[in-house]
């Protein structure tokens, strides 16, 4: 229409047939051109309680928060390829988003956005300094005791679910024409907890000598830049858990400090954090509070080495696929009625699994039937046929990521906490050997997370990988 208007406005003795050819061959590529390539869009918001609440992660903790070390952030980018098809990550500095919030938002963003399941990557810094959420991990807590608790923690819950709806909203609002480029850095101060005494750390690394069990210490980077090629954004991962402080302060841990490190030698870019398959790892040495600095430079450095190494980045064609499936994982043998009384009862339990006894006793009592299995979130993003970034579910072990690593390349990006966080996900390994020592991931820390077994079944890990072996066919037209 444009077109044929504009050759009317010309007299017919103006144009001659060179110049419509020109003319013909100048609008008609001209528009083309300028929405070829990815478009992208930030949006934060501050999510620090305002109200003294329950503290997630620790088991031990007597008391709500004291106060703030370094405010709460919920961040997403939202992106869209040279065909319309939008997705967006989030970035939350929380323990871990419950199935409840997870379906709740999904819902939302389909509705408003028409974004499906497999355009939406929920990702948890896990952070042990956020707040407790709505149906996630509440036997640890003693919720019950503390008068108020119960409903700070829906209100909070319900105005998380507002934001993260309202902020995906905003940055597709903010969508304008950017470049994508992906790269991996590394640094090293992720630890296999399983498999080293955290005391001794320190004392081997001075040795020079290897620490011991399988770690994940790439640095994934997604790097955004506008039309005038500046960095806009940068989105970068690590696994390890979010340990490094155990009081009574809100704040991001190592990955909050990580991003603020970043963003404050880099003005106006936003920098989110998403966490790996770090379910087994921990940032060794800790607990003392100067490390949130050290190590949150330490992952701002790696991110920076990336981007100021131009052999590092690959420039991403701006085409997306995405794909999600729930993997149906089973659990182990239920406990008995009898093996429930014998914990509720027995004082020498931690008082955790005391109230995870009681609670399941009374399910019992009331005739509920226990869940047998749970769908486990997977989903497999490829960006520009070029990079592969795939997502599990839970507290994932790191032999996950390596797998994948071995099956599909070094350089593809595995992130876990992702959407929802049921339970750990030990791999085959995890699991067969804490059937002999009750080790945490693979035994006692399913009572953690509430759920009615002590363990996964052994076909956990063949589940999780075949299923995502089949999402990477799907994304890569297979």
């Amino acid at each position: 229409m444009m077109r044929s208007r504009f050759l009317r406005l010309l007299a017919p003795s103006v144009v001659t047939p060179f110049l419509a050819i020109l003319i013909v061959c100048g609008i008609a590529l001209g528009p083309a051109s300028a929405v070829a390539g990815w478009k992208a869009g930030i949006a934060t918001a501050k999510a620090t309680p305002e109200t003294p609440m329950w503290m997630a992660g620790y088991g031990g903790r007597t008391a709500p928060a004291e106060g703030t070390r370094q405010d709460l952030f919920v961040k997403v980018l939202a992106i869209e390829d040279d065909h319309g098809h939008r997705a967006v990550i989030y970035s939350t500095d929380l323990l871990g988003i419950p199935q409840t919030i997870y379906n709740n938002v999904c819902a939302e963003l389909e509705s408003r956005f028409l974004l499906t399941r497999a355009d939406i990557m929920l990702n948890s810094s896990h952070t042990h300094s956020g707040p407790v959420l709505r149906g996630a991990l509440h036997d640890i807590y003693p919720i019950a005791e503390n008068p108020g608790q119960s409903e700070y923690i829906e209100e909070y819950s319900q105005k998380l679910e507002a934001t993260l709806v309202r902020i995906a909203g905003e940055a597709l609002d903010n969508l304008a024409p950017a470049s994508l480029k992906a790269g991996n850095g590394t640094t090293d101060f992720a630890v296999n907890r399983r498999e080293n005494v955290e005391s001794e750390v320190p004392k081997v690394r001075e040795r020079g000598e290897q620490l011991n069990g399988p770690v994940d210490h790439a640095v994934p980077v997604l790097a955004i830049y506008d039309t005038e090629d500046q960095l806009t954004a940068v989105v970068f991962g690590y696994a390890c858990h979010n340990t490094v402080m155990g009081d009574n302060l809100w704040h991001g841990d190592y990955a909050g400090y990580a991003q603020a490190a970043f963003e404050e030698k880099h003005p106006g870019v936003a920098a989110l954090f998403y966490m790996g398959c770090g379910g087994d790892q921990n940032p060794i040495p800790r607990r003392e509070e100067a490390l949130l600095t050290t190590y949150g430079n330490k992952l701002a450095t790696a991110v920076d080495e990336v981007l100021a190494d131009s052999d590092a980045l690959t420039t991403l064609p701006a085409k997306l696929e995405t794909s999600h499936h729930f993997a149906q994982l089973e659990l182990a043998d239920t406990p008995s009625r009898e093996e429930l009384e014998e914990i509720a009862n027995n004082e020498k339990r931690a008082s955790y699994q005391r109230r995870w006894a009681q609670r399941l006793l009374d399910e019992m009592n009331a005739g509920d039937a226990f869940i047998t299995s749970y769908p486990l979130p997977l989903q497999a993003w490829e960006l520009g046929d070029k990079q592969l970034w795939l997502t599990i579910g839970g507290e994932v072990t790191v032999d996950y990521a390596l797998v994948l690593k071995k099956m599909f390349g070094n350089d593809i990006w595995v992130a876990g906490y992702c959407n929802d966080v049921p339970a750990y996900i030990p791999s085959l390994r995890v699991l067969d050997e804490d059937k002999h020592r009750l080790g945490y991931e693979g035994h006692s820390s399913m009572m953690v997370y509430g759920m009615p077994a002590m363990r996964w079944a052994d076909s956990i890990e063949n589940e999780i990988i075949d299923g995502m072996s089949e999402l990477v066919k799907q994304v890569q037209g297979e």
